[in-house]
């Protein structure tokens, strides 16, 4: 019989300690600025993001706050969002994030950094210049703050 860890981290912490990170990052804050922002030190923000310390519903509300995001943001991409898929599933299992997923590039996260440094009207512009040099279509392609 194998001793099983008792401090390892669910998969779902993990999924919502990157999302966590995914989010601060794409809004260029340090862990200490976050940290400060929720209250909190920013080794408790490292502890989150890597899912060292499990983050109470309370204190994820605090920190979607601050990092002008709703909640559900950190649980987008889980299995069981469903009603009938967490019936049918009792083991939810969460896979790693994919290399081809261009949310994970540091390039995608300073290009998103860049564009919301930029003002209303240049964000408009570039957004139709990027509509118009692929050729997609885009839903909700108007900026909102």
């Amino acid at each position: 019989m194998s001793a099983i860890k008792k401090n390892t981290p669910s998969s779902i912490d993990l999924h919502i300690g990157r999302r966590m990170q995914l989010r601060r990052t794409m809004l260029g804050l340090s862990q200490k600025a976050l940290a400060e922002k929720c209250g909190v030190t920013f080794q408790q923000i490292q502890k989150y993001e890597a899912a060292d310390n499990r983050i109470s519903a309370s204190r994820l509300f605090e920190v979607g706050r601050a990092l002008d995001t709703p909640m559900s943001f950190f649980f987008l991409g889980l299995p069981g969002n469903m009603p009938e898929e967490t019936k049918a599933n009792k083991s939810i299992h969460v896979s790693e994030p994919h290399a081809e997923d261009p949310l994970g590039k540091n390039e995608t996260l300073k290009l998103i950094q860049l564009y919301w440094h930029l003002p209303d009207s240049h964000r408009k512009t570039v957004m139709n210049l990027l509509t118009a040099l692929t050729g997609a279509t885009v839903e909700n392609t108007e900026t909102q703050n």
